[in-house]
């Protein structure tokens, strides 16, 4: 009796376990996705109180990092705000800013209080004709490709977004399409804060857009043999030939600093740890 009854609590405790890291998985993606919906309608105030405060919060966006909670709103209620929704919090009429979000893994730590996010969004953007005369890019309509790889902090039991990293690497304007697309079509940002009053606080040497099709790294490993992908393979050289001098490096996800980026180790359970299905399985044979 003694041992059934420890064996029970042992199985209780890794069911706790589990079911806190696929809530927390789910917290988490409604997290991002609620983030895209403040995103789809120029929310800024919203967007930027979904971020920490710590101060090794960023974001990393077109070549470029804003540093801290300051940098965040900068880029949200300054840059954006500013070119999208002349300033104000909230969509202006006549303007599309649509992201689909999709495509979302997400990896929890053992520790529970970090997390990562792979996701792909799908941008839909543009003005109605009828305020080309109003609105500062005229008549435009365009799509957009993208993909995070952002990563979480649970703070007093909430999922706050820590560090995010955005790649926007494929734009297409929707009369011509993304195999016409021009060269650098979002340019890159070439001054720092306070120089350019919305700008960056840091530009990297980590520029990408289409056609550049290198590979964003992945936080995760691979899920059968465990491994990591080798980084010339993360390269995409010109077709036919080989990863050679000449050839684009392969992206590298790094922190403020210099810092080494470490990403998720594999959370896949192993056989006999997800103790829920082997116990609805139990009670379907009886």
């Amino acid at each position: 009796m003694e041992q059934e009854l420890a064996e029970l609590k042992k199985q209780v405790l890794t069911l706790q376990k589990e079911l806190s890291r696929v809530s927390d998985e789910a917290e988490i993606r409604k997290t991002h996705h609620k983030y895209g919906y403040y995103l789809d309608k120029c929310l800024y105030n919203e967007v930027v109180d979904l971020f920490s405060n710590r101060p090794d919060t960023f974001v990393e966006f077109l070549g470029s990092r804003y540093l801290g909670k300051a940098g965040v709103e900068r880029l949200y209620k300054k840059r954006f705000a500013q070119t999208f929704v002349a300033g104000r919090n909230g969509p202006v009429h006549g303007f599309l800013l649509d992201h689909i979000m999709m495509q979302d893994i997400v990896d929890v730590s053992a520790s529970g209080d970090h997390a990562w996010c792979r996701m792909r969004a799908l941008m839909q953007a543009g003005t109605h004709h009828s305020i080309e005369k109003d609105f500062p890019m005229g008549h435009r309509q365009w799509w957009e490709g993208g993909l995070y790889e952002n990563e979480y902090v649970k703070e007093d039991g909430v999922w706050k977004l820590w560090r995010y990293r955005y790649f926007p690497f494929w734009h297409a304007n929707f009369e011509t399409g993304w195999s016409k697309t021009k060269p650098n079509y979002v340019p890159w940002p070439t001054r720092t804060f306070p120089e350019d009053p919305t700008g960056p606080d840091e530009i990297l040497e980590r520029k990408m857009l289409w056609p550049d099709t290198r590979v964003v790294p992945f936080h995760y490993p691979h899920p059968v043999t465990g491994e990591r992908i080798n980084s010339d393979d993360l390269r995409a050289p010109k077709y036919g030939e080989g990863v050679q001098e000449g050839c684009e490096e392969p992206l590298v996800l790094e922190l403020p600093g210099g810092r080494k980026w470490e990403g998720a180790e594999e959370r896949e359970s192993r056989k006999g740890e997800r103790v829920l299905p082997e116990l609805v399985q139990e009670k379907a044979k009886e």
